[in-house]
C-alpha cells in the first residue's frame, strides 16, 4: 500500500483555526448555562441524573478511552479523550432543549501496520518468487465509520496478476523489492470528527418515560484524514429513559447520512444504538452496563463494544465530581476492530441548571 504524504502545516491550519472558534463557542455556552443556576439538587438527585446518558444539569465530562489489539495485525492501540459538555436550556414550562457535544482527540499507534517486518515482501506476499501469470488478492485499508469514531480495517478489493504486483513493488520499493523497507507512518494524532446533538424534551415524563428527539450533526473536524470521515453528515436522534427504585434504563439512538464533503471518501450511512442499564446505591455509587453499538450500512457490519463501569460521586470543594472507571469488550466488529479497552471519566457538575429552576421541573437527559 502506497504511503500517504503528510499534510502541510497550512492544511492543518485550515482545520485547527475553525476548531478553536468552535471550542470557544462551546465554552461560552457552558459559562452561560452555569450563570443560570438557581437551585442545587441533592447528591441523590445528581447520582440519578448522571445515571442517564444525558444528565439534567450542566456537566463537563472528560472521557478517556484506551483500545487495544486493533489493526490488520492486532498490534495497534488507540487513546481517545472526548470532551462531552451537556448544556440544558429551558425553552418554556413544557419544553427543554438539551445540547450535547462530543469533541474527540485521538492518538493511535500501529493501526495501519500491515507487516511485522515492514518489507515489501510482507506487503506483496511471495516476492520475488511470485508467479507473473498468477492471480493474487489485493487489499486496501478502508475506514469504517462508527458513531463518533473511525476504525480502519483491511479488506479485499479485487485481484491482480503477479506481473502487476511485481511492477508495483518495484515502483514503490525499488528494484530490490525483497529487501527494501516500507515507509510507514506508525503514529497519528489530532482531532477527530465532532458530533453534536440537539434534543427537544418534554418538561414532564410521558407515560413514566423521559423522552427527547431532534437532529444530530457530524462536522468534518479531523486534523488527519485517517482520524475522520472528511464528510458533513446529519440525521435524527432520540432517547427514552425510565428510572425507578435506584434503577435507570433506556436507549439512545441516532442515524447519520453524509450530504457533503470530500468526494473521494466513502459516504457516511451509520446507525448508532446505545441500550443502557444502571443501578445507584445510597452511597452515591453507580454500576452501569451499556452497548455503544454502530451498524455501518455501507459494509453491512456491526461494531458492538460492551462497557461495564462503576462510578462514585464526591465533592471537591463546592463542586460535585463523578469519577468513573470501567472495561470494554468488543462483542462484534470487523477485522481490524479493537478487542478490548479501558475507560476513565471525570465529570464536574455545575448543579442548578435550567431544569432545576422553578420554571422547568428537573428531568433527565441523554448523553
Amino acid at each position: 500500500m502506497k504511503p500517504r504524504a503528510p499534510r502541510s502545516p497550512a492544511h492543518h491550519g485550515t482545520f485547527v483555526i475553525p476548531m478553536i472558534s468552535r471550542l470557544s463557542t462551546f465554552a461560552l455556552l457552558t459559562l452561560a448555562a452555569i450563570c443560570q443556576s438557581l437551585a442545587s439538587p441533592t447528591d441523590e438527585e445528581l447520582v440519578r441524573q448522571l445515571s442517564r446518558p444525558v444528565p439534567s444539569e450542566t456537566v463537563l465530562p472528560f472521557q478517556n478511552d484506551w483500545d487495544f489489539r486493533m489493526g490488520p495485525l492486532d498490534q495497534g492501540s488507540r487513546y481517545k479523550l472526548s470532551f462531552e459538555p451537556v448544556i440544558p436550556v429551558a425553552l418554556s414550562r413544557s419544553w427543554n432543549l438539551i445540547v450535547r457535544t462530543s469533541v474527540p482527540y485521538v492518538a493511535q499507534e500501529d493501526v495501519f501496520k500491515t507487516g511485522s517486518t515492514g518489507t515489501a515482501s510482507s506487503v506483496f506476499p511471495g516476492l520475488p518468487g511470485i508467479d507473473p501469470n498468477g492471480a493474487y488478492p489485493v487489499y486496501e485499508v478502508r475506514p469504517l465509520f462508527t458513531g463518533n469514531r473511525v476504525i480502519y480495517r483491511r479488506v479485499q478489493v479485487g485481484f491482480a496478476t503477479g506481473a502487476e504486483l511485481i511492477a508495483k513493488a518495484k515502483r514503490e520499493f525499488g528494484t530490490n523489492a525483497n529487501s527494501a523497507k516500507e515507509i510507514v507512518d506508525h503514529h497519528q494524532d489530532g482531532l477527530s470528527d465532532i458530533v453534536q446533538s440537539f434534543y427537544l424534551s418534554p418538561g414532564e415524563p410521558v407515560g413514566g418515560w423521559d423522552l427527547g428527539f431532534g437532529p444530530a450533526l457530524l462536522y468534518p473536524s479531523g486534523t488527519d484524514d485517517r482520524l475522520g470521515s472528511e464528510k458533513w453528515a446529519a440525521g435524527p436522534t432520540a432517547f427514552v429513559v425510565k428510572q425507578t427504585a435506584g434503577w435507570t434504563y433506556g436507549v439512545l439512538a441516532n442515524h447519520l447520512w453524509s450530504f457533503a464533503g470530500n468526494e473521494d471518501r466513502r459516504s457516511v450511512n451509520a446507525t448508532y444504538v446505545q441500550p443502557f442499564i444502571a443501578y445507584s446505591t445510597k452511597s452515591n455509587m453507580t454500576f452501569s452496563v451499556n452497548a455503544e453499538s454502530t451498524y455501518d450500512w455501507n459494509e453491512s457490519q456491526w461494531l458492538v463494544p460492551v462497557n461495564l463501569t462503576v462510578a462514585q460521586l464526591v465533592s471537591i470543594g463546592s463542586v460535585p465530581v463523578q469519577f468513573q472507571v470501567g472495561a470494554r469488550y468488543y462483542a462484534e466488529g470487523p477485522s481490524g476492530a479493537p478487542e478490548w479497552g479501558l475507560r476513565f471519566t471525570v465529570t464536574p457538575i455545575f448543579a442548578g441548571g435550567e431544569f432545576s429552576s422553578s420554571a422547568a421541573p428537573a428531568k433527565g437527559m441523554v448523553k
